[in-house]
């Protein structure tokens, strides 16, 4: 982070380095593998750790957890502990996150669309590093 300084060459507070463009900001809060797919399933409401593990095939605990907090620092969900016991905790979108999410489902759309041809692309390409052996 950089400060800015006045004329009178005093600090004031720090500000996050700019970005290049607004995909640019998008990208910095949703990159990494699980994060749309986190986002996506969040759209229906509070949903419980294990229900996001079960909808999310593939993931370690470890690494959704991880992405779980980073999307919680960066103000698109919000962890909700009923401070119950047993321990009961669910995730839900914030508002910031549900215009993200929203904004997220035409790329859910053309992937549900053109699904068909990407299977086909990258059972193609997979057989090509096999074929050079």
């Amino acid at each position: 982070m950089s400060e800015i300084l006045l004329a009178d060459d005093h600090a004031v507070a720090p500000i996050a380095p700019a970005f290049t463009c607004g995909l640019d900001a998008t990208l910095k809060v949703i990159s990494g593998k699980w994060k749309p797919l986190i986002l996506y399933f969040l759209l229906r409401g509070p949903t419980r750790y294990g229900e996001l593990k079960r909808a999310i095939r593939d993931v370690s605990d470890k690494v959704l957890i991880q992405q779980l907090k980073e999307l919680e620092a960066a103000g698109v969900l919000r962890r909700n502990d009923y401070k119950e016991v047993p321990p009961r905790v669910d995730y839900t979108l914030t508002e910031l996150g549900q215009s993200l999410a929203q904004a997220l489902e035409p790329l859910c759309q053309w992937g549900t669309d053109n699904m068909a041809v990407m299977q086909k692309l990258f059972a193609e390409r997979d057989g090509w590093g096999r074929g050079r052996d």
